[in-house]
């Protein structure tokens, strides 16, 4: 490998290590720079990392996929190698071989758990890329210039290394392991041991199991909301039609861009919606108030926890109806604001569709024309000028639509 290399380490809390990682790095590889990307770290990693001779990029608390993501377009083209923190020996033999992808597969194993998240990552990769890997969770790697294309984004928290793989494979990459002789910090049989494989084991299923998206800021996120169609199964469909436009949706945004493009998913959604409403409602007033309902919050999905709130506020005049939808909203509403989720369509949609149904068996007469009035009038400037951009020149609900998400 001929190319300029950057090697990338992702970090959190790693104050006792992160010094002597980076001076092996710069001994291993002295040409290339050294990047720590600091996930959110409460202690000194960051001034230790700047101290060894790193150049460090500063995030909120995120995710391992997340802070790899943001740093990785921070820098320089080129051949990329990525390591773990913690990490002791020598990496340049990963550099040395013709793979696109090259894992470094430890010679000796040191501590760790009951092996459920190496055994859960080794399976869905065979599944779902057709390779037995012997090291699947390994944050050892080389890529090259070809491959950091293709594989980044990567995706969220600590199923990386898995997604990584099997996005290798799917693209026909070239993909290698060499076995090294490298140490870590053993992750001991213990409670923190056990938090922390559950924690590896979650985000393995999450990105693997679960739809992908992407979110305002470029990172791929998994999409949960299609849950509401779950837990509430009177919006399954309109969680369904949502999911498809999360999935296969084009760059038309709006109705006119949707209608102008004839057969996509936003037409789907268009038709398919309202439709489902009438049947539900059997009213076609109730019908057009679930409808607009359903897009308004599909409209204020453009950030952060931006839609949960709405659904929140919305169920508080509902007087904390239905209380199903609220507790799913709750629940998503961290992940989401510190960006470890998304809602998606399909969540926005769904949830949208939940109020409109409470709003139809509340509002009759006046009450329900005006409310179809408000949100009518919502939707038309949403078309016309962003919702989002109308919240954040609005300094009282710009404030509350910041509230507990990251800058």
């Amino acid at each position: 490998m001929t190319t300029a290399i950057t090697v990338l380490v992702a970090a959190r809390d790693e104050e006792e290590r992160i010094g002597q990682t980076v001076a092996a790095l710069r001994e291993s590889f002295p040409d290339a720079e050294i990047v720590v990307a600091d996930d959110g770290s409460r202690d000194r990693t960051a001034a230790h990392a700047a101290e060894a001779g790193a150049r460090v990029v500063r995030l909120p608390r995120r995710g391992k996929g997340q802070a790899l993501t943001l740093a990785e377009r921070q820098c320089a083209a080129g051949a990329l190698v990525l390591c773990d923190a913690d990490l002791e020996g020598d990496l340049r033999p990963l550099v040395a071989t013709d793979a696109d992808v090259t894992i470094a597969a430890f010679a000796r194993r040191v501590g760790g758990g009951l092996g459920a998240a190496k055994e859960a990552s080794r399976l869905l990769i065979r599944l779902r890329g057709g390779r037995r890997m012997r090291e699947p969770l390994s944050g050892q790697r080389s890529l090259s210039p070809a491959a950091r294309e293709a594989l980044f984004p990567v995706v969220a928290g600590f199923g990386v290394e898995t997604r990584m793989t099997i996005d290798a494979l799917h693209a026909g990459l070239a993909v290698g392991e060499i076995e090294l002789d490298l140490g870590h910090r053993a992750t001991d049989r213990d409670a923190g041991g056990f938090l922390h494989r559950g924690r590896q084991l979650r985000d393995v299923l999450l990105s693997t199991c679960v739809p992908q998206g992407r979110s305002f800021r470029g990172l791929r996120l998994p999409l949960v909301g299609g849950v509401v169609g779950v837990v509430v199964p009177s919006v399954a469909p309109v969680a369904a039609i949502g999911l498809a436009d999360d999935l296969w949706s084009g760059p038309e945004r709006g109705f006119r861009a949707h209608l102008r493009a004839g057969a996509t998913t936003g037409t789907l959604k268009l038709v398919g919606i309202p439709l489902w409403a009438l049947w539900r409602t059997r009213s076609l007033s109730g019908a057009v108030l679930v409808a607009l309902s359903a897009n308004v919050l599909n409209q204020l999905d453009t950030r952060p926890g931006r839609a949960l709130k709405a659904f929140v506020v919305g169920s508080a005049v509902m007087r904390g109806r239905p209380r199903r939808a609220l507790a799913v909203a709750v629940l998503l509403a961290p992940y989401d604001l510190r960006e470890m989720t998304m809602l998606g369509d399909a969540g926005s949609n769904a949830l949208g569709a939940v109020l409109g149904l409470e709003s139809v068996r509340r509002l009759t007469g006046l009450r329900r024309t005006s409310a179809i009035g408000a949100l009518a009038a919502l939707t038309l400037l949403g078309e016309r000028r962003s919702l989002g951009a109308l919240i954040e020149a609005t300094p009282g609900l710009r404030a509350l639509d910041s509230l507990g998400r990251h800058p």
